[in-house]
């Protein structure tokens, strides 16, 4: 009898495994690669820029500007370059963070 419920034990959890391990496998898979990095960040007349690259080689990639209390700002890099982006006056908040999207 123990030796019954053991094995259905072990199923069961072998089964509960398989599944989350499927499911995270599909989340990674909706989330967009992660290609666009802020090298550097600073002020030149009068506008915030991120200095941004595009570090997938075969790639295009989107990304959006996360700013508080303002629109985010949103564009593309070619594969392999980095660009200066303005997003914002001087006075205004700075960028949280850049979120990789879909293009």
């Amino acid at each position: 009898m123990r030796k019954i419920i053991a094995i259905a034990l072990a199923t069961a959890a072998c089964g509960a495994s398989l599944t989350l391990s499927t499911a995270s496998d599909a989340v990674a898979a909706e989330r967009a690669p992660q290609c666009v990095k802020v090298r550097k960040s600073f002020d030149k007349d009068q506008r915030h820029y991120l200095r941004l690259a595009n570090l997938c080689s075969r790639r295009t990639s989107c990304f959006t500007i996360v700013v508080p209390h303002a629109k985010d700002p949103h564009g593309r890099l070619r594969r392999s370059t980095t660009k200066d982006v303005p997003y914002g006056p001087v006075k205004g908040p700075r960028a949280l963070y850049v979120k990789n999207t879909h293009c």
